[in-house]
């Protein structure tokens, strides 16, 4: 009997309790989500020990895995802060436990094994693990996955996969597969802190490498030197710039047969800080892209199209395949004619949805419902209608109102975004 074909595990960002529902509505496979602090993204929210439990309480009944970010690298002052940490996760009730912990720091793994002997230990890519000898390291020490480096290239990653499969068989290996990219070694950036006082280390990174820098002129004679305090370069908003240490987005869905013949065990989507609407779209990509390649009907001009309407910066290979032609042509700009107007939150009664919205909403036009699978049923004037908390109709909604939308189409549903589009036929690829 033939066994099923290999399938990568898709593995999506929930920076809060809404992004995770949101991933388990279109499709991933699991989740990765942190708490409060030593996370690397302090910003998203975190999980307390209450929301944690009910967030690893809905991922069970969708049958999804959630790991559980310890990836930052504590100073002395911070053990007392893992310790802690590693407790509350150890006296929470079996069935609210998550399925894996992941963590950079060689500390942080031997206190993990201490107070969590049977938790699923994954090496994050902070520990920049980029060669067979490296996985088998952490693989002598207990763990079960490590996400390599973001630096390497697709034959780096297919020396590694080889070599681990001879002499680590059953190792998982992970990679980040879209998403924003750092110019530092794997993401450990010191910019951020020498810049603004916040670290990247501590998930409190400004993002330095997104802002815009001009040079300034200093006219400076032989015998002068720079002094303390002199500027070469200043942040500038609004005039000619250049983001020289900014990197477009990753994007490797053209590349899945790859990855799935080569047997990378889980594909990890950056974006914890990115919005609930971005993590619908790459997960219903991805995961649809991944159900095609099963069905032999993969296409990624399909894919590529429908990302286009979730970034905001071009899309590009980066390190895994380097010189390859950016994909910058003018189908997959972003914007386009398709606006992300709305999130049905909750059913209020027969075809009556409360809906957060998300960018201003005319009425009158068309929308899109973005459903799981690339579906987009499109909702013509007539078929749907606004209403505020009153009752009263409304033409326009603005980003930041509730509202109900009023709509009987049969596949309407909790956490499902609605995106306008112009009252024409829909772009296609040239």
């Amino acid at each position: 009997m033939s066994s099923s074909p290999f399938r990568p595990e898709l593995l999506a960002p929930a920076g809060n309790l809404s992004k995770l529902k949101v991933a388990l509505r279109y499709g991933a496979d699991a989740v990765y989500l942190g708490g409060p602090t030593l996370n690397l993204r302090a910003g998203a929210g975190g999980f307390g020990q209450e929301v944690l439990a009910q967030a690893v309480e809905l991922a069970r009944i969708a049958d999804v895995r959630v790991y559980y970010c310890l990836n930052a690298f504590p100073l002395e002052a911070d053990l007392d802060s893992v310790r802690n940490t590693l407790e509350m996760l150890g006296c929470m009730p079996h069935d609210s436990r998550v399925d894996g912990l992941i963590v950079a720091d060689p500390g942080v793994f031997a206190l993990a094994r201490k107070f969590l002997p049977d938790m699923p230990l994954h090496v994050s890519t902070q520990a920049n693990t980029g060669n067979s000898a490296a996985v088998g390291f952490w693989r002598d020490l207990g763990a079960k996955r490590v996400n390599l480096a973001r630096e390497l290239t697709l034959k780096d990653i297919r020396g590694v996969r080889r070599a681990v499969s001879e002499r680590a068989p059953g190792m998982e290996l992970e990679m980040f597969v879209h998403g924003a990219m750092c110019l530092a070694l794997s993401g450990r950036c010191s910019l951020s802190a020498h810049l603004n006082a916040r670290s990247a280390n501590k998930g409190g990174c400004t993002q330095p490498c997104r802002f815009a820098y001009r040079p300034r002129a200093l006219a400076l004679t032989v015998e002068e030197q720079l002094r303390p305090g002199d500027v070469l370069w200043e942040v500038l908003e609004g005039e000619d710039f250049t983001a020289f240490f900014s990197p477009r987005d990753l994007c490797l869905v053209k590349y899945l047969p790859w990855l799935q013949r080569n047997g990378v065990n889980a594909l990890k989507i950056e974006g914890r800080m990115r919005s609930a609407a971005y993590v619908a779209l790459t997960c219903d990509v991805y995961r649809t892209a991944l159900e095609d390649l099963g069905r032999g009907s993969y296409s990624p001009d399909r894919y590529l199209r429908e990302l286009g309407a979730a970034l905001h910066r071009p899309m590009d290979s980066g390190f895994f395949l380097p010189g390859a032609p950016a994909m910058t042509a003018k189908r997959w700009e972003c914007g386009g004619d398709m606006t992300m107007v709305g999130h049905l939150l909750r059913q209020d009664g027969p075809g009556r949805w409360t809906t957060q919205v998300l960018d201003r909403w005319e009425a009158t036009g068309p929308v899109e419902l973005v459903l799981p699978g690339l579906r987009r049923p499109v909702l013509r004037p007539g078929e749907y209608g606004l209403e505020n908390e009153r009752g009263d109709a409304m033409c326009l909604a603005h980003p930041g109102q509730r509202v109900v939308l009023c709509c009987e189409h049969p596949e309407c549903g909790s956490d499902i975004f609605l995106r306008q589009i112009q009252d024409r036929t829909r772009k296609q690829p040239r």
